[in-house]
């Protein structure tokens, strides 16, 4: 996904690359008996959510990122526990990319 993201002011004028790893922790096990995708996680809505957040909102760090993608996968899907990856492409010479790995839970 595409965002405005960093610190030096030629990154506030530009959409720059961000690649996200997610492992989300639900009860799937209505899902799994019934094998009905309304008890469990779309995967397509999730992305499409994170998509517009992305496109909607900058941020100056990777860190600010991450945090509130997690408080709103979340609030907005009811996800228990979550690690998220964010990885930003070509943000550092000599380094193919940097980022943060998270691990967050509800409350």
């Amino acid at each position: 996904m595409e965002t405005v993201i960093g610190v030096y002011d030629w990154e506030r004028l530009v959409r720059q690359r961000l690649e996200l790893d997610l492992e989300l922790e639900t009860d799937i096990r209505a899902a799994a008996q019934d094998d009905d995708l309304r008890h469990t996680l779309d995967y397509a809505a999730i992305c499409e959510r994170l998509t517009r957040y992305a496109e909607d909102n900058a941020h100056g760090l990777v860190e600010t990122f991450a945090e509130r993608v997690a408080a709103l996968l979340i609030a907005e899907f009811g996800i228990r526990r979550l690690r998220l990856g964010v990885r930003k492409p070509g943000a550092v010479a000599n380094a193919r990319a940097v980022g943060v790995r998270i691990e967050r839970e509800a409350n």
